[in-house]
């Protein structure tokens, strides 16, 4: 599916593409439940990334974040600093998913 463009993306995620998306966050939870406190997985997963975007443009996937995603946290002993490193790998590997999910690789992963 590496032709997939992003205004196809976005018209057809929810209806077209819901399954993938599904697979790419739950690899990404697993991944990030076995390296990392689980608890604290999974707030986030519960408190943050369950109200994010998944967005294509340019070749590459990102996830939009709900607004203040660390003070949306609660329930965990982490600072904020620990909290906002550990979203970053979270979107991150959610990210990593849907370019492996989509077949479409990632432009920091091409040799120069």
């Amino acid at each position: 599916m590496a032709d997939l463009d992003p205004e196809t993306f976005e018209e057809e995620k929810y209806r077209d593409h819901f399954t993938q998306l599904q697979r790419a966050y739950k690899n990404a939870f697993n991944t990030m439940n076995d390296e990392y406190d689980s608890n604290l997985i999974h707030a986030l997963d519960q408190q943050v990334l369950n109200e994010s975007e998944p967005h294509f443009e340019d070749g590459e996937f990102s996830i939009e974040l709900p607004e203040s995603p660390v003070e949306r946290v609660t329930g965990v002993l982490a600072d904020d600093e620990k909290l906002s490193a550990t979203l970053a790998v979270y979107t991150d590997e959610i990210e990593t998913e849907l370019h492996q999910l989509f077949g479409v690789e990632r432009p920091d992963d091409t040799d120069n």
